[in-house]
């Protein structure tokens, strides 16, 4: 596959301007040259073209924010002043399996300020006496050369670092932790509790008020139903006395008729 189809292929249905990894690995490249590349893709921080037949640099256009480029196996031999002009920030380069034969053909990497890794495993440069010493003493800014320091350190693993870094990111952008934020729903719910509580407190208190006043009234209103009925009673009673007393005298009247006309 050519690589102008290989690139829209990977797009994805996205817009250059969005894309910040690329890789076209064993794409073909017309005529050893990069091709359907362009400064569209202005965010652009990886790039991977291995193993496309790249021979020149000379249309890689510019790609400020590109911190990371494998160019392995291919048959690039010189022309790395290129990556200087059009990726100034690049901190890690793959040159490894590629036709670069003299300590010469580096030179133009001095201007890559922030470069801190460069491999050239397989490459002919490699053979060369004191190949190490004299690549550390030309590119005084990079850590790492084929993997290793000057004290012969392993580098640390690429891909843990991005992790790292993609996670750190997730965190800022994500604000607080996932702990922070229920804290504070558990203080939000005891604080609802309390106010709840408070209102419930409340609405008991007067509802415990309410009560005792219509239970004092109800005693009250009993109280002068029992006094009424007691008085009327009382009527009642004097009322049959009364009637007693008539009916009596009625009857010992009758009685001393009785006796007169005896």
């Amino acid at each position: 596959m050519e690589m102008k189809k290989r690139i829209n292929l990977e797009l994805r249905n996205r817009a250059p301007e969005e894309v910040t990894q690329l890789v076209l690995d064993n794409c073909h490249c017309v005529n050893g040259e990069i091709e359907g590349l362009n400064e569209t893709f202005k965010k652009l921080e990886f790039l991977s073209m291995v193993n496309v037949e790249l021979s020149s640099l000379a249309r890689l256009p510019n790609l400020s924010k590109l911190r990371k480029l494998e160019l392995s196996n291919n048959r690039i031999s010189g022309g790395l002043e290129v990556l200087a002009e059009k990726c100034p920030n690049l901190t890690y380069l793959n040159l490894s399996g590629n036709k670069i034969k003299d300590i010469s053909a580096l030179e133009a990497l001095q201007n890559l300020k922030n470069l801190k890794s460069l491999d050239l495993f397989n490459c002919e440069i490699t053979t060369l006496e004191d190949y190490r010493e004299n690549v550390f003493e030309m590119l005084q800014q990079i850590t790492y050369l084929d993997g290793f320091d000057q004290e012969d350190n392993e580098a640390p693993d690429s891909g843990a670092e991005d992790d790292e870094d993609e996670d750190d990111e997730e965190e800022d952008e994500a604000g607080p932790t996932e702990g922070y934020g229920e804290e504070e729903e558990e203080e939000e719910e005891e604080e609802d509790e309390d106010e709840a509580g408070s209102e419930l407190g409340e609405g008991e208190e007067e509802v415990g008020l309410s009560y005792l006043m219509r239970e004092e009234i109800q005693d009250e209103e009993d109280d002068d139903d029992y006094v009424e009925e007691g008085e009327e009673e009382e009527e009642e009673e004097e009322e049959e006395e009364e009637g007693l007393r008539g009916e009596k005298r009625k009857r010992d009247a009758e009685d001393d008729g009785e006796e007169e006309d005896d």
